[in-house]
């Protein structure tokens, strides 16, 4: 499969990378609004396209898919443009930051019988699916404890009065939706949606959280997540049940899992010899030749009902994005 690549930045570096290793796969073309930023990016990875335009690139016969990889506030019209002229799209989380946008990007997707497709790279990762399937071992589910915190090299510059993007309500932007993501997808993705929601965030001055919690009430069962752009956090992500528990090393990139009872722990880890992101291009590729707009694994209700948690979240702390007034649209 031929990808063209839309946006110039390092997680866009990550992704060629792990598409050179990965089974199937190549790059073909890039897009990007400059025309000298194009060329210099064809260059360095040593593409044989460069555009400008979105809609040339996909018509231009040179690739089979786009990765997309742009701010969060572009990517509902992005991933329209591409599935109206026929390219799957694998589109950077978070799909979106509404539910009504979510919910027009998968109706394109079902109209045009396109595959659609969100690069959240850690469930489809072969150390997620031994989680799941370490599941049964702990029994009784009571807790889940998800976090994610990763100091920001962006802050620093923000303490210094300087805004980059991270940090602007304008491009979709802010910890929840950067990192708060890696914790709430899985989630859903192992647990589904909630039964009630709560949470606390701190709201920077420029009106997108710097760091948040979340409690979500399970029949039975109760789920934390939290995660920071403006602190480190090295502690492991946790499911508890009666039976036992189950450690994950790293909940955005599972790559050491370990099964804790009474009688001791036992490291059930999964050799991953490839790229963490090579395993989600894999999983999108073996979709597109089975012919299905959507995958197995990263199925277009765990997107949406994962946009949804997260749009109740914001409402819950008021955090607004421009793009929220796009939902009377």
């Amino acid at each position: 499969m031929r990808f063209g690549v839309t946006g110039t930045n390092w997680i866009t570096d990550t992704f060629i990378e792990a598409a050179l290793a990965a089974d199937g796969a190549s790059i073909t073309a890039v897009c990007s609004r400059k025309k000298e930023t194009a060329l210099a990016y064809a260059k360095k990875h040593e593409l044989t396209h460069a555009y400008t335009s979105l809609e040339e690139m996909c018509e231009g016969g040179e690739i089979d898919a786009v990765y997309l990889a742009t701010p969060n506030a572009v990517h509902h019209e992005q991933v329209i443009t591409c599935l109206e002229k026929g390219i799957p799209v694998l589109c950077e989380k978070p799909l979106t930051a509404t539910k009504v946008l979510a919910e027009k990007m998968i109706e394109a997707s079902k109209t045009h019988q396109v595959l659609l497709m969100e690069a959240m790279k850690s469930t489809s990762m072969p150390n997620f699916q031994r989680v799941k399937e370490l599941l049964p071992e702990i029994g009784t589910i009571r807790q889940v404890r998800f976090q994610y915190g990763q100091y920001s090299s962006r802050y620093d510059k923000f303490k210094a009065g300087e805004i980059l993007n991270a940090f602007k309500p304008d491009m979709a932007n802010g910890s929840l939706m950067d990192l708060g993501v890696y914790t709430l997808y899985p989630i859903i993705s192992l647990f589904g949606p909630p039964d009630a929601i709560q949470s606390d965030s701190t709201v920077l001055h420029t009106g997108v959280d710097g760091q948040g919690a979340v409690l979500l009430s399970y029949e039975g069962m109760n789920v934390t997540a939290g995660y920071s752009k403006i602190a480190d956090s090295f502690l492991p992500s946790e499911i508890a049940g009666e039976k036992g528990a189950i450690h994950i090393d790293r909940i955005s990139s599972p790559g050491k899992v370990t099964l804790l009872t009474r009688d001791g722990a036992i490291d059930h880890s999964v050799e991953q010899l490839k790229p963490s992101m090579s395993y989600e291009i894999e999983e999108f590729i073996k979709t597109a030749h089975a012919g299905k707009i959507e995958s197995d694994i990263n199925t277009h209700d765990i997107s949406l009902r994962t946009v949804e948690l997260m749009e109740q979240i914001r409402k819950q702390q008021g955090i607004v994005y421009p793009l929220d007034a796009l939902d009377g649209e």
